[in-house]
């Protein structure tokens, strides 16, 4: 028997090792750590950023709790949000030019600009460091899972992109219990600094990374960064719009978490802490479901149950004490991680290569635009009402009504990659002719 790699594959793997396991994913795993390390710094250190510039008082209302004013803290998280919408435009470079270069190429970036905030000398300096370090962070996620996804068979598709999105989380695990187990009020500076680890490993992880087969034989795209055929386009609007819809949940949900929880709770460090290390198995649980539903129940059913489930989620996390934080933040977490793998796969089994990277940029920039509106109602509705329950409940209800969207998509389940290059072929010859 043949050990040729089986049609729809990107890799000459043994017969005996599924293609998550192998050495382009895990080294595209590795670098989605770093990603989640850098980005998620800026959601744990907000609140020592607000308290470091700001001032915090005795008063009763959030800016005296916080150190700045809710709608600030707001106004400058959904710049930095605002700043990944550069990743569109960035993304299309990898169909152009292939994944490799790029991706190593913005991790150094992105990586750089976030060691460099940690030596930022006012608020707005902070804000704006991580805001153009964004669109490189966001890039090399999307882009992770794209390769990802060109490794694996339909088989094995959606495992692969699973662990890339464990690995985000685990980077951003990796920030929480590191700012908690620091001894003394935690430090922006030293959490946000945990970004030189990734950075100093590039030069190594850059020898494992490698252009996957299937985009090496692909036709390049052609034409404007983010264009798409006609014949994709509705159903890349429906995945922006449910990525988006998704984000406007998670975006405020998960950013708020240190805010609320030590600055309106009055948590401890240490409990917050916890709580993400408790969203480690959460993420993972999550993670598992939405594969095997993925595999067993179909993309589309198991991408809108957990989408739905998510948004009302994160109205449970900020309508009561701790314990209902704690419970809506670890069911939004698991739920949203189960997002992941079904709605990754679909995307990668709907587009052909020459524009995958441009479909995931697509939905890295709708998820942008989602969390952005959501951080800015969020923070709006907050000042307004004096709290968060209101503003949470709202969102979260909205979110559970757009994941029906995903009616509207076609199910790819058992779909090869190579199968979309032939359909790719023969539409470009139609076009020709």
């Amino acid at each position: 028997m043949s050990d040729a790699p089986s049609r729809g594959s990107g890799t000459g793997r043994s017969r005996n090792r599924p293609a998550w396991l192998t050495v382009p994913v895990l080294t595209v795993s590795v670098l989605s750590i770093g990603a989640g390390i850098a980005q998620f710094s800026v959601t744990a250190v907000i609140g020592d950023v607000a308290a470091v510039f700001g001032e915090t008082g005795t008063g009763g209302d959030l800016a005296a709790e916080i150190g700045l004013p809710a709608t600030t803290l707001g106004v400058a998280l959904a710049l930095v949000r605002i700043a990944s919408l550069a990743s569109l435009p960035i993304a299309s470079l990898a169909d152009r030019f292939g994944r490799r270069n790029l991706l190593l190429t913005l991790a150094a970036i992105g990586l750089f600009l976030t060691c460099g905030a940690a030596l930022a000398p006012g608020f707005w300096w902070y804000v704006g460091l991580v805001a153009l370090a964004r669109p490189a962070l966001s890039t090399v996620n999307a882009l992770a899972g794209v390769v990802a996804a060109e490794e694996a068979t339909s088989r094995d598709r959606s495992s692969a992109i699973a662990l890339v999105t464990a690995a985000y989380g685990l980077g951003a695990g990796v920030v929480s219990i590191g700012r908690g187990l620091l001894p003394g009020e935690p430090s922006f500076r030293v959490v946000t600094a945990f970004a030189l680890v990734p950075m100093v490993l590039l030069p190594v992880l850059a020898r494992k990374v490698r252009e996957p087969r299937i985009a090496e034989r692909a036709a390049h795209a052609h034409g404007l960064p983010g264009l798409v055929p006609r014949r994709l386009a509705r159903p890349v609007a429906l995945l922006a719009l449910v990525s988006g819809g998704i984000a406007l949940a998670t975006g405020p949900g998960f950013t708020y978490l240190f805010v609320y929880g030590e600055g309106v709770l009055g948590a401890s460090p240490l409990f917050i802490s916890m709580l993400v290390l408790g969203a480690g198995p959460a993420g993972l649980t999550g993670i598992l479901l939405g594969r095997a539903g993925a595999d067993r129940l179909g993309r589309r059913l198991t991408a809108g149950l957990m989408m739905a489930l998510a948004g009302l989620s994160v109205a449970i996390a900020y309508a009561g004490d701790t314990t209902w934080l704690a419970a809506g933040y670890l069911l939004a977490i698991a739920f949203s991680s189960g997002f992941a793998p079904p709605t990754g796969a679909l995307a990668a089994e709907i587009a052909p290569t020459r524009y995958r990277a441009t479909v995931a940029g697509w939905i890295t920039m709708a998820g942008v635009a989602g969390a952005v509106i959501g951080l800015l109602s969020f923070g709006v509705l907050a000042d307004l009402t004096g709290g968060f329950a209101n503003a949470s409940i709202a969102i979260g209800v909205l979110v559970a009504v757009l994941a029906s969207a995903f009616l509207g998509l076609p199910e790819t389940r058992g779909r090869e990659l190579d199968d979309l290059e032939d359909g790719d072929t023969e539409a470009r010859e139609h076009t020709a002719d």
